[in-house]
């Protein structure tokens, strides 16, 4: 399967959350082309978010995970391949030939157009379409629906950035992907709580929250990029249940108010 719905144990609220880079599975025919060590240690992989948000169903929310790997195609990159940043930052492409530090991911050639659209095609499409069509039934039920891209990073990537990353980052594209409101809710949980936390910077959300996120229309998005020490050790290898637990009680308390707020 491309992906896992987890549908809520509590009656439904309008949100919707979206891990599209926890998945650790790779095809048989794309594993064969992949270096040994990037199939056995995919290292960009956002792990243990799904287990992370595992409290969210008995909030009504539903869940949609990526169940391949981010480097078979990165379900939050532009389709065309358009760069989601311009400011010199390493970024990954739509098909990914390097991981965050450059070090390469293939044993001899790199995907070609056919197979980059072929991955289009089997992986990319039917993640979206799905999204849309969750986000849709939400927002017919509700009157509208907010996705909640949930993410998480290295506390320090040397390839992106030299310094360590905050321990939360909301992104909502500038305040463009959600309405006014919605984007309070989030961010109050986050700065008032005892996590180091920014706003559209370094990451401003990446290609689902600015495709998905029409306010207009009634469709609202996040994304919450973490540190992964947030919830792992310190190596960032394992998951921790002590420093889940913490953080937990902020991602409850921003979900808390989320479906608490007006539209």
């Amino acid at each position: 399967m491309i992906y896992s719905i987890i549908e809520p144990t509590a009656p439904k609220v309008p949100i919707l959350i979206s891990s599209p880079h926890s998945g650790t599975d790779f095809p048989e025919e794309i594993k064969q082309q992949l270096l040994p060590e990037a199939v056995n240690n995919p290292d960009d992989t956002d792990w243990f978010i799904d287990t992370l948000y595992n409290f969210a169903s008995d909030m009504g929310i539903t869940i949609i995970k990526a169940n391949y790997n981010r480097w078979v195609i990165d379900l939050n990159r532009d389709p065309n391949s358009k760069p989601l940043y311009n400011d010199g930052r390493v970024i990954t492409g739509l098909v990914p030939e390097t991981d965050f530090n450059g070090n390469p991911l293939y044993s001899d050639k790199t995907p070609d157009e056919q197979e980059i659209k072929r991955r289009i095609e089997h992986y990319y499409k039917p993640y979206h379409k799905k999204v849309g069509e969750l986000l849709q039934e939400l927002k017919d039920t509700f009157g509208y629906a907010i996705l909640f891209d949930a993410h998480s990073i290295r506390r320090m990537v040397p390839g992106i950035r030299k310094t360590p990353f905050p321990q939360l980052i909301l992104g909502d594209n500038d305040e463009t992907s959600a309405a006014p409101q919605i984007i309070k809710a989030a961010l109050d949980a986050i700065t008032q709580s005892n996590y180091e936390a920014t706003h559209n910077h370094p990451f401003k959300g990446g290609y689902i929250t600015r495709y998905f996120g029409k306010p207009e229309e009634n469709i609202h998005a996040l994304q919450l990029e973490m540190a992964k020490t947030n919830y792992m050790n310190a190596s960032e290898t394992a998951f921790s249940e002590e420093n889940a637990a913490e953080i937990r009680i902020v991602l409850k308390q921003l979900f808390t108010n989320l479906i608490a707020t007006k539209l």
